[in-house]
């Protein structure tokens, strides 16, 4: 039995890569190349792809009509898939808000600054994505509540 993804682990992944990244971007902005606008498109589609795959596993697992069983093997990848995806996403997406936190205030300045905030932005939103589509994967792989399993209450 494997525990849930904490929120919290993922916060804190996501602040520590955002801190890290501002302060390397403010010892080394100017000798790096412009940031790349479509490269958060990159986790937006994984995202996507992701939800799909919680989606119909959802329905597999909880045996919707017309769906096929799921073995414990697929499940158990499925769930390892989505705690690497939602940590990866947490720390991908810390990094991009700290692009953003040194770009933003100098797009007016700089003008790579103004290219680099909109490749933020898109990389925030694809890491967001990514980051619900995971927790969702994990969420769908839960077993189904079996009625007859349930541990009687011994005090009525």
């Amino acid at each position: 039995m494997t525990t849930r993804t904490s929120p919290s682990l993922l916060l804190v992944l996501a602040v520590a890569a955002g801190l890290a990244t501002n302060l390397v971007l403010g010892l080394a902005y100017g000798s790096i190349p412009p940031l790349p606008v479509p490269a958060g498109v990159t986790f937006l589609v994984l995202g996507l792809v992701e939800g799909g795959v919680a989606f119909v596993l959802y329905r597999r697992i909880r045996q919707r009509p017309r769906a096929r069983p799921v073995d414990a093997l697929s499940a158990a990848r499925a769930v390892a898939l989505a705690k690497a995806s939602a940590m990866a996403g947490a720390v991908v997406g810390g990094a991009w808000c700290g692009v953003l936190a040194h770009v933003l205030p100098r797009r007016a300045e700089v003008a790579a600054a103004a290219s680099d905030t909109v490749a933020a932005v898109i990389g925030i939103a694809g890491s967001v994505v990514l980051v619900g589509a995971a927790l969702a994967l994990e969420w769908s792989c839960r077993t189904p509540e079996d009625p007859d399993a349930r541990v009687p209450d011994e005090r009525r």
